[in-house]
């Protein structure tokens, strides 16, 4: 079929829309007709080339639609059926699935690669006669027809509201997953989140509803830090410093039980002022994704032995898809987790560039592509 799709044909350059080929499902596939498609900043990622994948590819890894189409052998699910796009597969047999790991399946080990499972690839433009295009994490959801593993997709209930399903296939589970699972923060806690973008704004909503007496959020946009407030911080700071003076008064001198890291871009350097806003057993979970070159990070080695301090890394919130989706949209029936809150603005595919904009410039916590 033909379709429309945002591609990346260079590092550096911008999302051009256009017409592309796309291959029916071929076997554990499904074909699925989008409903939208977050903006994340993961695919940003791949504009400034922080992290490496092939090109051409179709963005996007944030969406939710209905099956339009099955390949050989897919029994999980029918056409018409509602899903969430998960953004890493899960093979449910690998040792990390089946250890209840399965944001680290090793189906997930090529997922910036380009092509499909297979190694083939579903995507094609008539730009370079029929060039291969990749898809970002297997999905490319800058395109409102796809084609993605049956293990990259979690059926959800009739009647759900796909648009804000669609933020739950990364952003909010990461954000949430992260503060929740990664940082295991439990009733009474103090919690620093590090950056309010659309992962952050949602470590917040995990640490309100895991029960942690004090949520510290910092940003130096003062947009996102009242967005904070309303998705549950009890204090906001605009850098480090003065959120260490924040935590340090309202914890006594005990500093925070989990500081994370949910920043557009990670880097090294803020390790270390993490670990200063923790305090003993304290962890710092680093969620966002670091440029791949980056292979230093500053820290006190003694803090992580006297005061037996941790740093942990959080891929997908350390999340189990096929679970934790669904349950999260169920604390959203039940009024806990806020997700209309989260769409700062809507877009058209035509209009993905301008998304990007926006979010580079601080005005967006999510920006949404409505089909």
């Amino acid at each position: 079929m033909r379709t429309t799709a945002a591609v990346l044909w260079e590092v550096g350059g911008k999302w051009e829309v256009g017409e592309v080929d796309l291959d029916p499902p071929g076997p554990g596939e499904v074909l699925v007709e989008l409903t939208a498609s977050g903006l994340c900043h993961s695919d940003e990622h791949l504009v400034t080339g922080q992290l490496p994948v092939g090109l051409p590819v179709v963005g996007g890894h944030e969406g939710a639609g209905r099956i339009a189409a099955l390949g050989e052998g897919v029994t999980e699910v029918a056409v018409g059926d509602p899903v969430v796009l998960a953004f890493l597969p899960s093979c449910g047999r690998c040792t990390w699935c089946v250890r209840g790991i399965t944001n680290l399946c090793d189906d997930g080990a090529g997922a910036t690669l380009g092509p499909q499972l297979d190694g083939t690839y579903r995507f094609h433009s008539d730009r370079a006669q029929g060039e291969d295009i990749g898809q970002m994490c297997l999905l490319g959801t800058f395109s409102k027809h796809t084609v993605v593993p049956v293990k990259s997709v979690v059926p959800i209930d009739e009647g759900f509201p796909l648009h804000l399903a669609a933020l739950v296939s990364c952003g909010v589970t990461t954000g949430y997953g992260s503060a929740t699972r990664t940082a295991d923060l439990r009733v009474g806690d103090t919690a620093v989140v590090i950056g309010v973008g659309g992962v952050g704004a949602n470590a917040v909503q995990g640490a309100r509803i895991a029960g942690c007496r004090y949520v510290v959020a910092v940003d130096p946009v003062e947009f996102k830090r009242e967005k904070a407030t309303a998705f549950g911080a009890t204090h906001t700071a605009p850098d480090l410093d003065a959120a260490w003076e924040i935590v340090s008064e309202i914890t006594r001198g005990r500093l925070a039980d989990a500081a994370i890291i949910t920043t557009g871009v990670a880097e090294g350097e803020m390790v270390q002022p993490a670990l200063e806003l923790v305090g003993k057993r304290g962890r710092v979970v680093v969620t966002a994704l670091a440029p791949h070159e980056q292979e230093t990070a500053t820290m006190s080695l003694l803090d992580l032995t006297v005061y037996e301090k941790q740093v942990k890394g959080a891929m997908f919130g350390s999340a189990n898809s096929q679970h934790d989706i669904p349950r999260l949209l169920e604390l959203y029936n039940l009024g806990q987790l806020k997700l209309d809150e989260l769409i700062t603005a809507e877009y058209a595919l035509e209009e993905v560039n301008r998304g990007y904009d926006d979010m580079r410039a601080g005005r967006n916590i999510r920006g949404l592509i409505r089909y």
